[in-house]
């Protein structure tokens, strides 16, 4: 009997500002790059620099843009404009909002109790970002919440786990939900925005121990 393949952990570090963040992170094995349009959030990078900074990313790599409650008209002329190649939308987008996307979609669910999880059958996406809920912030809190309930949202589609991880809880993670992928920000940072090269690196060389 053959042994059951599991496919590698996708690894995305998102709150990028600055085009040195986003290759340290692509060079130490991060497959998607992620920018927060959301002007609220302290990693907020304008347009033109996300523009800039994904005209330098090498072939393969994945530039992923954050919004949060935008029109789908704003999504699509700045996905468009700075060629992002998927979208992460973590407000409180509708399914119908979600399908006038022009790019592909990953849908953030603020994942506070099972009740969190209800309607993500309604969404035709290509993933589910699960991140903690918070009443203070959208995202980069820092803070882990019940794996348990990333088990049963995996039924629902391709889950990208958040929230709370570092270099030292990641694999941990991965070992009791088997996600599709990895999201981590403030787990990789000095200061909001500007990231840790030993943490990236120690990160991502965590999440490749898991076989």
């Amino acid at each position: 009997m053959l042994e059951k393949f599991q496919p590698r952990i996708k690894v995305k570090v998102c709150g990028t500002t600055s085009l040195k963040d986003a290759l340290l992170a692509v060079d130490s094995g991060a497959d998607a790059v992620g920018f927060i349009f959301y002007k609220k959030s302290p990693r907020y990078i304008a347009q033109r620099e996300v523009k800039d900074i994904i005209a330098e990313l090498p072939p393969f790599i994945e530039a992923v843009g954050v919004f949060v409650n935008d029109t789908s008209d704003k999504v699509n002329r700045v996905a468009e404009q700075c060629r992002l190649t998927a979208v992460q939308l973590h407000g409180d987008e509708s399914p119908a909002f979600c399908r006038r996307i022009k790019r592909r979609v990953i849908k953030a669910i603020r994942v506070e109790g099972a009740n969190s999880l209800k309607g993500m059958l309604n969404y035709d996406v290509s993933g589910f970002l699960l991140d903690s809920y918070s009443d203070e912030s959208r995202g980069g809190t820092g803070k882990i919440f019940d794996w348990n309930l990333a088990l049963r949202a995996k039924k629902q589609g391709p889950v990208i786990l958040a929230g709370g991880l570092n270099p030292y809880n990641v694999y941990t993670a991965i070992h009791r939900v088997k996600p599709y992928g990895v999201d981590v920000c403030s787990g990789v940072e000095k200061s909001p925005g500007i990231k840790d090269s030993r943490k990236i690196d120690e990160f991502i060389k965590s999440v490749r121990k898991f076989r």
